[in-house]
């Protein structure tokens, strides 16, 4: 068995920079400190939250609360409009859509003039539970941001904002 000393050790040495020294074989990722990773378990966190609130009570998973809440707000999207502003795979919203309709939250309706577009919009009972949900999620937002100052809440969404336009950019390859 290895002690912890020996690990230490060991790291310490494959981490030296003299020449001649051991040098890592793989590159270490220190996720504690990787951007993406820590985004992504904070909005784990805070997405398990908030679905905890809902899922019971109303049937809804994740996915299905997202494309309610994008059509709650902009109603008379496609599918593929709601995957975009969600940023989540089409098929997953294809699913959750398929699933809201036959609930009868959602209804299908072909788009104007054009019959081989069709849109999505909340349905009465879709609406009812929009309705109850969202001023939930507001709370909810409110409680998470209570501890910041004003200007730190400022601070945080601007922020965000920047981050979201820089991987736009990334994703365009400007």
């Amino acid at each position: 068995m290895v002690s912890h000393e020996t690990i230490h050790k060991a790291r310490r040495n494959m981490n030296d920079p003299r020449p001649g020294a051991r040098r890592p074989r793989h590159v270490e990722l220190d996720l504690e400190h990787f951007l993406p990773y820590r985004l992504s378990v904070l909005s784990n966190r805070v997405s398990d939250s908030i679905f905890r609130m809902y899922a019971e009570r109303f049937d809804l998973g994740v996915t299905e609360w997202r494309v309610m809440a994008v059509l709650g707000r902009y109603p008379d999207l496609s599918a593929g409009e709601v995957a975009q502003r969600t940023a989540m795979d089409k098929v997953a919203v294809s699913r959750a859509v398929a699933r809201l309709v036959e609930a009868g939250r959602l209804r299908r309706e072909t788009h104007g003039d054009d019959r081989r577009r069709s849109v999505l919009r909340l349905s009465a009972d879709g609406y009812r539970i929009y309705d109850e949900v969202a001023p939930l999620a507001i709370e909810f937002e409110q409680r998470l941001l209570k501890g910041m100052q004003p200007a730190e809440r400022d601070l945080l969404f601007r922020l965000l904002d920047r981050l979201d336009e820089l991987e736009l950019q990334a994703e365009g390859g400007t």
